[in-house]
């Protein structure tokens, strides 16, 4: 990634044709590339698990340090009683932003919008790198 970040927008068609091993395999390679993925149709609760639990195994402070996951459901189902949510099967977010921690920040998430922040340099990390220059006052 030289100059800028790549965001790649996936289509329903193209992660159901996928399985829960491949979707997730494929989701974390493209991540670690450093790429922005927004899925037409988000990850289902035993995905998502899957994905962190793969992150978690990965992370690697000098290359790899995670990733951002932000997702937004359908409106019905929040309406639902905690009693039936927690029975019932959830369904998939509507869409969903996965990116690597290092470049993707969520500023803002509502019921219909996601507000993200997509960082082009990489952060400076304790002890890794040259501390990022300080502002200095200056005179008028």
């Amino acid at each position: 990634m030289s100059d800028g970040v790549s965001i790649n927008l996936i289509s329903r068609e193209k992660l159901t044709t996928m399985n829960e091993e491949e979707k997730v395999a494929f989701i974390l390679s493209e991540v670690m590339d450093g790429k922005v993925l927004v899925l037409e149709e988000g990850l289902s609760p035993v995905e998502e698990a899957d994905l962190m639990r793969r992150t978690m195994a990965s992370i690697d402070h000098d290359t790899f340090i995670g990733i951002e996951i932000q997702g937004y459901y359908n409106a019905n189902d929040l309406k639902r009683s905690a009693f039936k949510r927690f029975f019932a099967r959830r369904t998939p977010p509507r869409m969903t932003v996965i990116g690597p921690a290092a470049h993707l920040r969520t500023i803002y998430k509502d019921g219909s919008v996601i507000q993200a922040l997509i960082l082009t340099e990489k952060p400076y990390i304790e002890g890794q790198a040259e501390a990022p220059p300080v502002a200095q006052a200056t005179e008028a």
